[in-house]
């Protein structure tokens, strides 16, 4: 809806076509598929126990040292593998995250059970050349590009808990927001 000033309201709402995820808003891979009436499965392929080094450091966020907890997630819409999520999570703010949590969904274990207050989400969205772990884990089906979006995720503590890099095959990738342009 967008408001007019001294006559109402118009209406500009749209349908949208292919699984839209909120850019404007925190959404899980769970609620995403719901809200989009899609037959959502996740399967762990990789889990376990790190300390970032520099490197990961510099491209995630998380002060050299940390002990992260890495999760690599398979997202399957609809009998696809359509997107693979690599999650950096702080160890600390996830005491008790397992392989079988991460396969239903973390959002819901870090509210419900910790008690996290998920607040805000940076975001970067580009376009990078597959690779052949995407090929080996991924419905990518000759594409060799994907879109990729990278979030750093803070608590309601401005912590940072997450980092996650998520690759999607583009023809199933559509990201959508509302901007309005401010009058100052």
């Amino acid at each position: 809806m967008q408001p007019i000033h001294g006559k109402g309201v118009r209406v500009i709402w749209r349908p949208r076509g292919r699984a839209t995820f909120e850019v404007g808003g925190i959404e899980s891979f769970r609620e995403t598929a719901e809200r989009n009436h899609l037959v959502a499965t996740t399967r762990v392929t990789d889990f376990r126990t790190i300390v970032a080094n520099e490197a990961l450091s510099f491209a995630a966020g998380h002060p050299a040292g940390s002990k992260l907890v890495t999760v690599e997630r398979v997202r399957v819409l609809d009998g696809q593998a359509l997107i693979l999520d690599r999650s950096y999570f702080l160890a600390s703010v996830v005491p008790g995250l397992t392989a079988q949590i991460a396969e239903g969904s973390i959002y819901d274990y870090l509210e419900g059970e910790l008690g996290v207050v998920v607040s805000t989400s940076k975001r970067t969205i580009t376009v990078e050349r597959a690779t052949r772990h995407d090929a080996e884990l991924l419905d990518i089906d000759g594409f060799d590009y994907l879109a990729v979006m990278t979030s750093q995720t803070f608590d309601s503590k401005g912590i940072m808990f997450e980092y996650t890099t998520s690759r999607h095959r583009p023809d199933t990738f559509c990201f959508h927001d509302t901007a309005v342009r401010s009058t100052i």
